[in-house]
């Protein structure tokens, strides 16, 4: 490297350093930093173990959960999911051979703690959170929240409860996240082929089980689909998205099976060969990459199936919940047929309206049978020394909500000062709007709102609340001159309720 001559002018750079080279590095560093996250339990398990009463030093608690991993995902199907007991017992094996020498009963119990810890026994949500930092566009620091969750139990048929795994459990699987499924798929099935006919049937065996883990990822988009159709038809793009999704989706189906296909015969020919070219070893290998991509392709049949039934299935849960019945009673306002009539009485009538009404919305109770075990049990257990003020109450870890409010207080009384028009003089809005546009240029958005909840009144939860009076807003025609609104120019006025009203009438008749 040369330096520059005497008297030369050296380079400066201008301008404050940036923290990263654009956005797209920087959303290169947040996914990593997501990817992290997601490994993040996993490690976490070596570290909590030496809280586990006894010696657990000897088990690799990570390993054991990809292996549960593992097998939940390869065990759950389109509709189901895997049993958990299964899965217990499907991990003693690996866990036992980590700890020969230890009891059957140690062995079971880690287990059971790794998987509950994959599904996060204990959390309220039964999820993981991580913090990560990225800049903004303007180049400012900013903390995200990330939410995820390994393993997930969800309802299935006659009261059951299935695990199923989500993405971001596969993502740790096959080592990447927020990958495209299609693109990965189609990506891992090529190296598959190439690797097969190279005959390098070891690496073959991983792909194969990656682009299992793809299949089985594209299958969980479609389900996660069809559910929130299930529940609201209106939450699903049936318009465009989905239909789009599923014409994509059975166009790489059918490329995957000619794939797969020709992967399975290059398969069985170097099978075949095995025996006397590299030896029963090679051979192995290559009954088991059959048997993999064998259970590709029962996937991909049964979510072609899934794919052809979704057209019916959006348009009969269309029918049934637009013409879905009302609801054969109203509801209760509790506050104006209970709570509003209660407040003047004194306590001993209506502690009468309440325990009637109490006793009949809590519904029925189901009676508990005693048995004779039990009841035994709870005779002979010593009573437990309990505290005179009971036990210590935990401090709520409180977070103060943001004001996201649009318009203060200040505005929202100036705008009621308007509104409160005597019930024999009616204003226009055009008027109004303009008398607030002199106070504050925000105020004519609040009035506008206002006066157009005003076109249909709740007459009868104002009457049952005691309301004196009751803004309304009536359309005559008139069409609205205003340089920020369009619309109607609605007669804005004042009406007197029940009693109120009645009174200004024996006033104007005395």
């Amino acid at each position: 490297m040369t330096s520059p001559p005497p008297g030369a002018a050296t380079p400066q750079l201008s301008g404050p350093p940036r923290p990263a080279p654009g956005p797209a590095a920087d959303e290169g560093l947040a996914r990593r930093l997501r990817a992290l996250a997601c490994t993040a339990p996993l490690h976490d398990l070596d570290v909590r173990k030496a809280n586990l009463a006894g010696e657990y030093s000897g088990y690799a608690m990570a390993e054991v959960a990809l292996a549960a991993i593992d097998l939940v995902t390869l065990t759950m199907d389109f509709d189901t999911g895997a049993d958990h007991e299964q899965i217990v017992a499907r991990l003693l094996p690996r866990v036992a051979a980590q700890a020969p020498g230890r009891p059957a009963a140690e062995h079971e119990r880690v287990a059971r703690w790794v998987l509950e810890s994959l599904i996060n026994v204990g959390s309220v949500d039964r999820g993981f959170r991580a913090v990560y930092g990225t800049f903004n566009p303007d180049g400012s620091y900013v903390r995200r929240d990330y939410d995820f969750k390994l393993i997930e139990e969800v309802p299935g048929p006659g009261g059951t409860v299935y695990l199923r795994t989500t993405d971001e459990a596969v993502n740790v699987l096959v080592g990447a996240l927020d990958t495209d499924v299609t693109s990965a798929q189609i990506a891992a099935e090529v190296k598959l082929e190439v690797l097969i006919s190279r005959g390098r049937l070891a690496d073959a065996q991983l792909a194969a089980e990656q682009a299992r883990y793809r299949t089985v990822q594209y299958a969980e988009t479609l389900r996660k689909t069809l559910e929130a159709t299930r529940r609201n038809v209106r939450a699903v793009d049936w318009l465009r998205a989905v239909p789009d999704m599923i014409a994509e989706a059975l166009d790489h189906i059918a490329d995957r099976y000619r794939h797969e296909n020709a992967i399975l015969t290059n398969i069985r020919k170097a099978r075949d060969e095995a025996v006397d070219q590299r030896g029963p070893d090679h051979k192995r290998q290559a009954a088991e990459l059959v048997d993999i991509v064998k259970d590709c392709i029962r996937r991909h049949t049964q979510l072609q199936s899934r794919l052809l039934d979704a057209g019916p299935m959006f348009r009969a849960e269309q029918d049934r919940q637009a013409f879905a019945p009302p609801a054969a009673r109203a509801g209760i306002d509790l506050y104006g047929q209970l709570v509003a009539p209660l407040l003047p009485l004194p306590v001993e009538r209506a502690i009468r309206v309440t325990d009637a009404f109490f006793a009949r919305g809590t519904g029925l109770r189901t009676p508990t049978s005693v048995r004779v075990g039990d009841l035994v049990d709870l005779l002979l257990t010593p009573p437990v020394e309990r505290e005179h003020l009971g036990a210590e109450m935990p401090e709520p870890d409180l977070i103060a909500t943001p004001d996201d409010n649009r318009f203060s207080e200040e505005q929202l009384a100036s705008a009621m000062e308007l509104l409160e028009l005597p019930p024999d003089a009616p204003r226009r809005l055009s008027g109004l709007l303009a008398e607030a546009r002199r106070r504050d240029p925000a105020l004519p958005y609040l009035v506008a709102l206002l006066a157009v909840h005003a076109a249909s009144p709740p007459v009868g939860t104002a009457y049952r609340q005691g309301e004196p009076r009751l803004l309304f807003a009536v359309d005559d025609g008139t069409e609205l001159d205003d340089p920020e609104f369009g619309g109607a120019d609605l007669i804005v006025g004042t009406a007197l309720l029940d009693a109120a009203g009645m009174a200004a009438d024996r006033t104007e008749v005395a």
